[in-house]
């Protein structure tokens, strides 16, 4: 109680600075928070004070029920035994009077008996020896009955005088129809003819009257009752009889014997309550099994009844903590809806300067920030744009220093051997390659100014590795007049010429091809030469390219590919497929644009 008493306390001081803390924005926190905390806190400890009395009455009257159950139904089979124990006394006496059973008074007075009582089968007299002396219904004695060798033969010898019952069984002692019966045996002495004579007595009773007595009794969904003999601990009866049989259902009759009272166990892995009821004169114990968990439904009704309830007076004390809090935070919702109006990207809105002094401060503020939000977007934009265009134009220079030292390496090398008439061709390909390349300071050419910009530098390649490979150029017709970044193919042609086809043994093949595919226009550019493994292939677009030679700088590549998607976006640029010794394949991804619709957009 002290450590309930102390976590109480520290929650409310918890919550008192809270709301010292909260000035201003604590109006929806006072009313909501705190009337939900505390309905919910005080509801709960009243739920858990309750819970445990309510579920174990709950229990103890389950418990109680089956054990009034189990008793009734020991109380009236006793007393079916009692009545059927004064029967079996009245025909003793009408059959064996004056120590004789013949005559026809007999006969009258036990076809009585036996027409007012349906549940009396057959009426027996035997001799010590198992012959029949006498029988209502009259009937036949079948001689494969083995009468002596029944149990209730062999009990009303071994104890006589003493009325006994025999477990349930099939009565097969004469022809028709097979009964499931009780047998009440009794061995008597009569005095007949001045001497003492030793007879037996059988009366079978239709086990289908106690059946039905006990069937009737329900114990839950799932809960029954059943019957065993105390002495040798038979069943004497059981609503799965048939599955006790086949061996599929097994039931803790060895405890149940020595059991008084109720006990639980488990079996079949759930959980039972088992109560035990002896009936007397008669050495029969009735065993009620109740399963727990429909014995436990009551506790989880409770837990449910308890839980309904806190959800309702929660969702009550929420609508109403709203309803009261609405008319004060209204000036704060009108402000989440403009901040919200911000965060979709409108920077157009303003608050209206009104509402109490704190709202009229937070509106003021609020315009302010929108307002330098929407200049230093503008000033981004603006710095956007201008280092979009510095990067475009470093990447420009970034290439053609590239390619053209190579290439006036080559001419100064072919100088010095004297070749002057390759040497011309060579100056009018690199000259013809600059005015293309300058292009009156255009960085967006047509597909024809770019493919006769890769013819010439591949004319001017093959000169200088003296016909190492040959070139094939291809272009679908409505791809010429199309639109694209100038000087894309010429960093890929000399990427696929010093990596792959210069250190290839055989001579070398590249093959340009432009088509169309979809929305996109496609430049593909395909080698023999030697390939790349998957890691060269995957680090050449990333910055750490494998594949480098002397040769090269390693930035071309990638450069082409930073160009067409600054200038396209991201969805377009280069992809390699490649395989060592057998080639790489590079294709270019731009979207198709004519002349005209790129003059139609300026305007």
């Amino acid at each position: 109680m002290r450590f309930f008493t102390g976590w109480i306390s520290g929650l409310a001081g918890w919550c008192k600075n809270r709301l010292r803390s909260s000035k201003v924005s604590s109006i929806r926190f006072i009313i909501t928070w705190s009337f939900s905390v505390f309905i919910v806190l005080v509801l709960t400890i009243m739920a858990m004070l309750l819970h445990d009395k309510f579920s174990q009455a709950a229990e103890r009257s389950a418990e109680l029920t089956t054990r009034q159950i189990v008793d009734q139904v020991s109380y009236s089979l006793e007393d079916y035994v009692r009545s059927m124990s004064h029967l079996y006394r009245a025909i003793e006496e009408h059959m064996l009077r004056d120590g004789t059973w013949e005559g026809d008074q007999v006969d009258k007075q036990l076809d009585t008996l036996l027409s007012s009582r349906e549940d009396i089968i057959s009426i027996t007299l035997l001799d010590a020896g198992g012959h029949l002396l006498k029988n209502r219904p009259s009937a036949r004695l079948k001689p494969s009955a083995h009468v002596t060798q029944q149990g209730w033969f062999q009990s009303a010898l071994r104890v006589p005088d003493h009325l006994s019952f025999s477990l349930p069984h099939i009565q097969n002692m004469y022809d028709g129809p097979y009964k499931w019966v009780v047998s009440m045996s009794k061995g008597i002495t009569v005095r007949q003819d001045g001497q003492d004579r030793q007879v037996i007595l059988l009366v079978d009773i239709n086990f289908k009257q106690m059946d039905e007595l006990s069937r009737r009794v329900s114990l839950g969904q799932r809960g029954y009752v059943y019957i065993i003999d105390e002495s040798a601990g038979n069943i004497v009866y059981h609503p799965q009889q048939q599955l006790m049989y086949m061996g599929l259902k097994r039931e803790n009759i060895e405890q149940a014997l020595v059991a008084t009272g109720s006990y639980e166990d488990e079996s079949e892995g759930q959980k039972r309550l088992n109560t035990v009821k002896s009936v007397a004169n008669i050495g029969w114990k009735i065993v009620g099994v109740a399963y727990l968990d429909e014995m436990l439904t009551t506790r989880q009704e409770v837990n449910s009844y308890l839980i309904r309830v806190l959800i309702v007076v929660l969702v009550l004390v929420i609508i109403v903590s709203l309803i009261l809090s609405s008319s004060l935070t209204r000036p704060i919702r009108r402000m989440e809806r403009k901040m919200k109006a911000v965060e979709r990207g409108d920077f157009s809105v303003e608050l209206p300067i009104e509402g109490p002094l704190e709202v009229e401060r937070l509106s003021r503020r609020f315009n302010l920030m929108v307002n330098k939000i929407r200049a230093l977007m503008n000033e981004i934009i603006h710095e956007q744009e201008q280092k979009r265009r510095y990067e475009l134009e470093a990447l420009q220079a970034q290439i053609n220093p590239h390619f053209l030292y190579n290439t006036l390496n080559s001419v100064v090398r072919m100088v010095g051997m004297s070749r002057n008439e390759e040497v011309v061709t060579m100056i009018t390909s690199l000259s013809r390659l600059f005015r293309i390349s300058l292009s009156q300071g255009k960085t967006i050419i047509t597909v024809r100014e770019e493919l006769e910009h890769a013819h010439h530098y591949l004319t001017i390649q093959q000169m200088r590795f003296k016909h190492k490979f040959r070139f094939n150029m291809e272009a679908d017709e409505e791809t010429l007049d199309c639109l694209t970044l100038k000087l894309v193919l010429q960093p890929l042609i000399e990427n696929a010429i010093v990596h792959g086809i210069e250190y290839d043994m055989d001579e070398g093949q590249i093959e340009i091809r432009v088509y169309q595919e979809e929305a996109n226009l496609v430049l593909r550019i395909t080698d023999n030469g030697v390939g790349m493994t998957e890691e060269q292939v995957a680090s050449l677009l990333n910055g750490n390219a494998i594949v480098k030679s002397g040769a090269g700088s390693g930035v071309a590549v990638r450069n082409v590919h930073d160009r067409i998607q600054l200038y396209y976006g991201d969805a377009y640029g280069l992809e390699f497929a490649s395989e060592l010794e057998e080639g790489t394949t590079v294709w270019i991804r731009i979207p198709i644009q004519y002349k005209r619709e790129r003059s139609e957009g300026k305007q």
